[in-house]
């Protein structure tokens, strides 16, 4: 296992750099196809490559991915390594070793019928190319196991907030600044009453977080603003906060006169609430307990399979820490113990089919959420 994580961490994949994503799932290709036996199926969507292997009829779905945040060349300052019990290297954490782990999982189950590993390209950017893909293979499934590292101690994730992104955009007027700025609509000021607008929708005792975060106005040190922009990160608990904070976003009005507001964007993911998670987390631990369980502020492919009803459990992958941080690291100690977990989990689910149906029928909760 550490040899097949150390190919694919050797093998970057940031998100956007589709020739690299491309070349990753070739690297997973080989390694699921000497574990497993047969090739994957290559799936293209906009230049985006993501694997999938099915036996049969899809009842249990192993879920991950195999872009990175990390751009090329972050192997020369983070070099891949094993010291002391502690892997290292860009993507390891988050989530190469998981995708490992998957492989390695579903290689030791005697009977793989009914089981379908997905492993997509652009889960770090949101997923917009492959959520199709991932609620088609999961709407017939029993179970999404997925395979995103786990939290603090090792922790199964059973609770993620939704995430909504946005980027308002303000069209104003260019002037001159020193000789006529009155002539001119100011794109920067107006970005700055809407950045005040949209941080105010924060609810701190809801846990429903709205962050003004990449901003850009103007363009020369001289001219009145005629553009401005700012990207919002929203994350809710809930699917009423969620909708509750995009329609305020799509109303929001101009405070300067004659400037004009666009709105970009919207809900990306519904949340993940642990009723979809309690039966699977149980059922992890009377498997490989005592596990411990924990609600996250960052969200996965996990929630678009909740959001259809689909029971899901997350965060099932490497233990360690320092996702997107220098300190990105995986306990080896962890691995085998981990994986054998997610074959058990994958065993027991395929063997109760008759009493294994999604507690919603596809589409059900999730209409009102999506």
């Amino acid at each position: 296992m550490i040899d097949d994580i150390e190919t694919l961490v050797r093998c970057e994949s940031p998100s956007k750099d589709h020739e690299a994503v491309a070349r990753s799932a070739e690297a997973v290709a080989k390694i699921g196809h000497r574990l497993l036996g047969v090739e994957p199926e290559r799936i293209v969507t906009d230049g985006c490559t993501h694997l999938r292997w099915q036996f049969g009829e899809p009842r249990v779905l192993l879920l991950g991915h195999h872009d990175t945040v990390w751009p090329l060349g972050s192997l020369e300052t983070h070099p891949f390594e094993v010291r002391d019990g502690v892997l290292r290297g860009p993507g390891c954490f988050d989530m190469k070793a998981g995708v490992v782990m998957a492989l390695h999982a579903a290689a030791a189950l005697a009977d793989r019928d009914g089981v379908s590993i997905l492993i997509t390209g652009d889960e770090e950017i949101g997923s917009p190319l492959s959520r199709t893909l991932i609620e088609e293979e999961a709407k017939s499934c029993a179970a999404v196991f997925v395979l995103e590292a786990s939290a603090d101690g090792g922790a199964l994730k059973t609770r993620r907030k939704g995430v909504s992104l946005y980027r308002i955009e303000i069209e104003g007027r260019a002037a001159h600044a020193g000789l006529e700025p009155e002539k001119g609509v100011n794109a920067g000021i107006e970005v700055a009453h809407q950045i005040l607008a949209v941080a105010a929708l924060a609810d701190p005792a809801k846990g429903t977080t709205v962050v003004p975060t990449a901003l850009s106005a103007g363009t020369t040190t001289n001219t009145v603003p005629a553009k401005a922009s700012v990207a919002v990160d929203a994350r809710v608990w809930d699917a009423a906060e969620q909708v509750r904070v995009d329609r305020a976003i799509r109303n929001l009005k101009p405070v300067t006169e004659n400037a004009r507001i666009h709105i970009v964007g919207g809900i990306n993911r519904p949340p993940l609430d642990a009723k979809a998670s309690a039966e699977l987390f149980a059922l992890a631990n009377e498997l490989g307990g005592p596990l411990t369980e924990a609600a996250v502020g960052g969200a996965s492919d996990g929630n678009f399979t909740a959001g259809l009803g689909i029971p899901t459990l997350d965060g099932l992958g490497a233990v360690g820490g320092g996702a997107h941080a220098d300190d990105e690291h995986v306990l080896v100690a962890e691995l085998d113990r981990r994986t054998a977990l997610l074959k058990a989990l994958t065993e027991t689910v395929l063997n109760h089919r008759s009493s294994s149906a999604p507690t919603n029928a596809p589409g059900e909760s999730g209409a009102a959420q999506r």
